[in-house]
């Protein structure tokens, strides 16, 4: 029963995530931590860390590794499998269909129109991992105690070193992950 759960929802995510891994966050934090409450949002926020970390498709990390959580080894490779079915499925149709209707100006239009939502899901799951990151409880009051400094202070400098000085982001993560076991 918790394998075809873990599927289907991942297949659906998989299904309905247009935009990348990160696009597919929010739909997979109302699932595994308002829905069905697999992970607490301080663990899914821990996953969105560690799979930005590693190498390969963030929304198939997050997957596998919720799969993991829940139902050990298989259930990580079901989950994997349901995130990417759909998208195997779809890009087959899609490459076969662009190639043969590439140059109409209706396709043409739809690609523009898919950018601005594309960016809207995007700057959800950003925004959600800045408050969860920037208050200690998760949640934004009118109080200042309830904000987490070291946070706001790492976030600044690894924003500023990254855009002025275009540092590496693997420096930068290292030592914004060392900054954070200093002074959080």
């Amino acid at each position: 029963m918790i394998y075809w759960q873990l599927f289907s929802i991942f297949f659906t995510i998989g299904l309905f995530t247009i935009g990348g891994g990160y696009a597919a966050m929010p739909l997979i934090e109302r699932q595994v931590v308002e829905q069905h409450a697999w992970l607490t949002m301080p663990q899914f926020a821990d996953v969105v860390a560690i799979v930005g970390m590693t190498p390969g498709p963030i929304a198939v990390n997050s997957a596998t590794f919720v799969g993991i959580r829940v139902g050990g080894i298989v259930g990580g490779i079901v989950s994997a499998l349901g995130c990417v079915l759909p998208s195997f499925v779809i890009v087959l149709i899609l490459a076969h269909l662009y190639y043969r209707f590439r140059n109409l100006s209706v396709v043409q239009g739809i690609l523009s129109g898919l950018r601005p939502a594309i960016i809207a899901m995007l700057a959800s799951a950003g925004l959600s991992l800045l408050v969860l990151a920037f208050w200690k409880d998760g949640s934004v009051l009118a109080s200042l105690e309830n904000v987490h400094l070291p946070s706001i202070l790492i976030f600044i400098a690894s924003f500023l070193i990254l855009r002025k000085w275009k540092c590496s982001p693997i420096v930068v993560m290292i030592g914004a992950g060392v900054a954070g076991m200093i002074f959080c």
